[in-house]
């Protein structure tokens, strides 16, 4: 499995500028192979990981359940 190494905050800083979402680069990054995409910050420390699937597909179903995640926390939060 291919690995690839992310600075967290300029990607964000990157997707900001561009007025794209993440999902949209993952989704052009598929090429029928599978590959861990690694978010390090500014000392090059892993802050989390994502295993980049080889089909569209379960590229949304990812988005989903993140996006649902995501929601669920931010409504405990409040």
């Amino acid at each position: 499995m291919q690995k690839i190494e992310i600075k967290a905050e300029q990607f964000f800083e990157l997707l900001k500028l561009k007025d794209t979402s993440m999902w949209e680069i993952f989704s052009q990054m598929i090429d029928g192979n599978e590959k861990e995409i690694i978010f390090l910050d500014h000392e090059d420390k892993i802050l989390f990981n994502y295993i980049l699937p080889s089909a569209p597909e379960k590229l949304e179903e990812d988005r989903k359940e993140f996006s649902k995640q995501f929601s669920d926390k931010l409504s405990y939060l409040n």
